[in-house]
């Protein structure tokens, strides 16, 4: 496999950043289970968009899962930015943490590197902070993504906590836990008047896809039942299931907000639930 560790400067962003990227390659793996993989001018391969949680970076999932194991073995690009603790949000000093993962981002790794633009073959997955700015940019763009993967999360909302104290799938709402300060940030998007009418409206915008006849990506999630994200993913996905999407919805029993879990939930994503075609894509498959 190659992982390339790049930095370049952004637009959105107004300065240079962080991108690690995972690219398949002929494996030794593969020449003992006997697969064929060629280097051939014009192939391409399926993509995930991969989004850190807070207080993280470019590197986590490299550092704490076996991402790029998965990725190699099952001939899928990873593209996994940096956005500090943005929420995955403009700012409104300038620095757009949303226009960079969503437009600017793709738009250079598109050009950069042999992915597929092709909707089917498109997938954005994120844990905690990261499952917010996933859902955020799924629903923003549905006709670009096949799927989406929530790790201990969804995006926020405002009225529903997105921090709770969890003991087997059991809510203590009474006592409401406080997340961790994001500039800030963080509450303006739980701000009903903040977010009505802008791309911060997930729910809302989720909805009008719906009702507009859009094509409607994928959405699964995974969580464990005493995550203190349970309740806002258990509530996300009831909404969007009620609404028309197609989703799926697994509690890991006795796990948190975890590198354990989130390192399954990948795995078990990959192998079994995105559809994901496990091989390169030809030229002659492209048309």
């Amino acid at each position: 496999m190659a992982v390339i560790k790049m930095n370049f400067l952004s637009k959105a962003l107004r300065m240079p950043t962080n991108v690690t990227v995972i690219l398949p390659t002929y494996s030794f793996a593969d020449s003992l289970e006997g697969k064929q993989v060629d280097y051939i001018p014009g192939m391409k391969y399926q993509v995930m968009y991969l989004f850190h949680g807070g207080s993280g970076d470019d590197s986590d999932y490299a550092y704490f899962t076996n991402i790029v194991r998965y990725a190699d073995k099952h001939k899928l690009a990873v593209i996994m930015p940096s956005v500090n603790n943005s929420c995955y949000t403009d700012y409104e000093d300038g620095t757009k943490f949303f226009t960079y993962v969503s437009e600017e981002l793709p738009q250079f790794c598109e050009t950069m590197f042999p992915i597929s633009t092709k909707r089917e073959d498109t997938f954005v997955a994120g844990l905690s902070m990261g499952s917010h700015g996933a859902m955020k940019v799924a629903m923003n763009y549905p006709e670009r993504f096949a799927a989406v993967l929530l790790m201990s999360g969804a995006s926020y909302r405002p009225g529903v906590p997105s921090m709770v104290k969890t003991v087997n799938g059991k809510f203590d709402l009474e006592n409401i836990m406080k997340s961790p300060a994001s500039g800030g940030i963080d509450e303006k998007i739980n701000d009903p008047d903040y977010i009505k009418g802008t791309v911060n409206d997930v729910y809302a915008i989720a909805k009008r896809n719906v009702e507009q006849g859009k094509k409607l990506p994928k959405v699964f999630f995974r969580v464990g039942d005493c995550d203190h994200a349970l309740y806002r993913a258990t509530m996300a996905e009831k909404d969007l299931r009620e609404w028309g999407y197609e989703t799926k919805f697994e509690v890991v029993p006795g796990m948190g907000h975890e590198w354990d879990l989130w390192d399954e939930s990948l795995r078990i994503a990959i192998e079994d639930w995105l559809p994901i075609r496990h091989q390169v894509i030809y030229p002659d498959e492209q048309a």
